[in-house]
């Protein structure tokens, strides 16, 4: 007598989760990776850059102060690896060098030529009257903390100009007509000043394969987004 063929098994609802679960990641995989390859992120990340630069143009040119744009490029051997920036401006308007070494060497020329003054002043001192207002020592002194205090930087936001950390696997190179070459590492400025104008700026996102460029216009603050990695300008 042959026995009844033993009834086929159904799926459990535990197989079915693990399932589903499955097909889940696998989904999320196609779709980070479709992602990486189209540059979405490092599309949006641009758009959402050139909206902070024409703002803090505008900030710099309505408030009379120095702002700058700080980008906070991470190193290689950051376990953290994420691009930051935020935006800083000055008590007053204050101007940049031509070179970011010559301006650090101007810096240190100013000082050394105030030592010397407050010197000489020394020197002469006993030739001072007795009058009750400030001597020429004090003057200098009140001259150099009003200049120092309207050259320091502090942090501005605003809802135009929100502090921002770009999302994973987004890179970003800074390069400004004051560097031979774009800054990778590190931290990097971008200036805006109340006159009405930047500096020659561009600005490299990346994400995987894709690149794209944000040109800034020195005298509109205009920024042009560019599907590519532009060459730097040869002037």
């Amino acid at each position: 007598m042959k026995r009844p063929a033993r009834a086929r098994r159904g799926i459990t609802l535990i197989e079915l989760v693990v399932a589903l679960g499955i097909v889940v990641v696998l989904f999320a995989a196609v779709i980070y990776g479709v992602g990486a390859l189209t540059g979405a992120k490092a599309k949006e990340a641009s758009a959402e850059l050139a909206g902070t630069i024409r703002a803090l143009y505008d900030t710099a040119a309505l408030s009379g102060k120095t702002c700058r744009l700080v980008f906070e490029l991470p190193q290689k051997n950051d376990e953290d690896g994420a691009v930051r920036y935020h935006a800083e401006c000055a008590k007053g308007a204050i101007t940049a060098g031509a070179d970011r070494v010559d301006e650090q060497r101007a810096a240190e020329k100013k000082d050394k030529d105030e030592k010397r003054r407050a010197e000489a002043n020394d020197r002469f001192r006993s030739l001072a009257s007795d009058d009750s207002g400030p001597n020429l020592q004090e003057l200098m002194a009140r001259e150099k903390n009003r200049v120092e205090e309207a050259a320091k930087f502090s942090n501005f936001t605003s809802e135009d100009v929100p502090e921002r950390s770009l999302p994973g696997g987004v890179e970003v190179e800074v390069w400004t007509s004051k560097l031979k070459v774009p800054t990778k590492s590190g931290v990097a400025y971008l200036y805006f000043f109340p006159q009405g104008f930047t500096e020659r700026a561009q600005i490299y996102v990346k994400q995987g394969k894709s690149t794209w460029t944000l040109a800034v216009s020195p005298l509109t603050g205009k920024t042009v987004i560019h599907a590519e990695a532009l060459e730097l300008p040869r002037s």
